[in-house]
């Protein structure tokens, strides 16, 4: 039998379909609901959110270009500390990716609830008190449906789906940001001093940050990662791709916020404060307020397009990430089973699709999906900087084609910042988050001592750091001040001050607890790229 040809995605491809995850929901309601929580100062928590998750992708970027291989991020954790840490990372970065599946189809049948055509009235049953609607629902679900579709049948009529939409999903904002500039900027909603600008404190900044959707609407630099197994010379192209699709991403995230801030109508927020500012559809509803009926039909058509995109771009990422999490044998084997024509894992993808109509329907509202998906992105994330230092450490020798000199001091930096992060996802969200996480445990402990008979000893022994980790940031969310939903028993900021210094104890446990030498798969990986060579 002839060997199968498999379609590589070159470098334009990969950062369209980067692009494609990147531009989704978020900029849809991202701004909006920002501007609601930190007012003109939600600019600065744009920017921190995009300094935060390019310091974890750079940690993320060495491992990738070292170890190019599909659903990848599944499983660099295991390399450094062993099979317990690598299923913990990857059941944590899966429920994310699941999750947001869910959150755009969600996001697509929230913009056509706000539709402003009287034929469209049917469609306002979908949304009530920003909550979707048992009608509501069902539009999710059949969304759903057609993202998995989409991806059901070959990697090239996804990228070919994905370059098309992600050229549009460029257009749009870029459109929306001059076309709003143009119609009626008004620079004095910024402030005339730091009161003005900052509203509500700096607090707010932070809150906003984690809240709103930025981390969410950055998370997708993975996605290029992800696909490091079918990239045209993905030693190279992993890097470029991540750091182009995250900056192009990033100026056109801060400037949607910039324009959004400006486009504001002053009336408006002499009587309500930006806390009143309250868009079901924000920039829908702002060009609606200001007559650009075109702009107001492309809003809503984009509404569809970038969900769309992203849906079908994460349904990809999360089934590789399943079936990269069946090698190391701690869930059942035909999850990983790949279809022979199109290379497809199809039954992850129909895993995936059952989660996430559970999912939907325990966390019917966008800002809630956008929340439980930055929690667990983060928890997941929190592994990069530890293994990419302690991988230095046991294999300095290994080919590293991405070794910047600034990474000694750069990870346990990343590290720190999602660590606040996490905190910033509030009482009682970051406790949920977590029990999900730990709801995967028992399936690891089931296949570990009923298949794999390991010593069960020296997994806990590299692991103890995260679980204890974990305990610590549940217990400082509930004792933390009542501005991120604790009980105020540690007072703003002093509770930022108590979390950097505990997590960097942390990090520093975690790069001592890692194995001794290399994870044998991980060898196996060198091995093969060595002999392509």
């Amino acid at each position: 039998m002839g060997k199968l040809k498999r379609h590589k995605i070159g470098l334009f491809s990969a950062v369209m379909l980067a692009l494609n995850s990147l531009i989704g929901s978020g900029w849809l309601f991202g701004a909006g609901s920002a501007a609601k929580i930190a007012g003109p100062a939600a600019v600065l928590s744009w920017i921190l959110g995009a300094v935060i998750i390019i310091s974890i992708a750079l940690t993320y970027v060495e491992l990738g270009s070292m170890f190019p291989e599909s659903g990848g991020m599944s499983r660099y954790a295991q390399y450094s500390h062993g099979p317990l840490l690598g299923f913990i990372a990857a059941w944590a970065n899966w429920i994310s990716l699941v999750t947001l599946v869910p959150m755009e189809a969600v996001a697509a049948v929230q913009y056509m609830s706000s539709w402003p055509w009287s034929w469209a009235n049917w469609t306002k049953n979908f949304i009530k008190n920003g909550d979707i609607t048992f009608e509501g629902i069902g539009v999710v679900f059949i969304f759903m449906l057609i993202f998995t579709m989409i991806n059901f049948w070959s990697v090239k009529i996804m990228t070919h789906f994905t370059n098309l939409i992600s050229i549009f999903k460029i257009l749009l904002p870029t459109l929306t940001i001059v076309t709003l500039i143009c119609s009626g900027f008004h620079e004095h909603n910024f402030g005339t001093n730091i009161h003005e600008f900052m509203p509500y404190g700096s607090r707010s900044i932070f809150e906003a940050t984690s809240v709103s959707g930025i981390i969410m609407s950055y998370d997708a630099f993975q996605t290029i990662i992800n696909m490091g197994g079918e990239l045209k010379n993905p030693r190279k192209n992993i890097v470029r791709g991540v750091l182009i699709s995250m900056l192009i991403t990033a100026a056109i995230y801060i400037m949607l916020q910039v324009t959004f801030i400006g486009a504001v109508e002053p009336s408006m927020l002499a009587k309500v404060g930006w806390h009143g500012i309250d868009f079901t559809s924000p920039f829908a509803d702002l060009a609606i307020l200001m007559g650009i009926n075109w702009l107001v039909i492309l809003l809503y058509l984009d509404a569809f397009v970038s969900p769309f995109g992203t849906g079908v771009a994460f349904v990809a990422t999360a089934s590789r990430a399943l079936a990269a999490m069946t090698h190391t044998c701690h869930l059942p084997k035909w999850l990983g089973r790949i279809n022979q024509k199109y290379m497809i894992p199809r039954y992850a993808m129909a895993t995936d699709l059952i989660l996430a109509v559970i999912l939907v329907s325990l966390f019917r509202n966008w800002n809630l999906l956008a929340t439980v998906i930055t929690a667990s992105t983060l928890i997941a994330y929190l592994t990069g900087p530890v293994t990419v230092m302690t991988l230095r450490k046991i294999r300095p020798d290994l080919a590293r084609p991405f070794k910047p000199r600034y990474m000694p001091w750069l990870a346990p930096i990343a590290f720190v910042l999602t660590s606040l992060a996490i905190y910033w996802s509030m009482w009682p969200t970051t406790i949920q988050v977590i029990l999900v996480i730990a709801l995967g445990l028992p399936i690891y402990f089931y296949y570990e001592i009923r298949y794999q008979h390991s010593d069960l000893k020296k997994q806990l022994h590299n692991c103890w750091w995260m679980i204890g980790y974990l305990i610590f940031m549940s217990f400082m969310s509930y004792i933390g001040s009542n501005g991120f939903g604790g009980q105020n028993w540690i007072k703003y900021p002093f509770d930022f001050v108590v979390i950097i210094v505990v997590s960097l104890l942390f990090y520093y446990w975690g790069v001592k607890s890692g194995r001794d030498q290399l994870d044998p798969y991980a060898e196996h990986i060198v091995q093969n790229k060595n002999k392509q060579k």
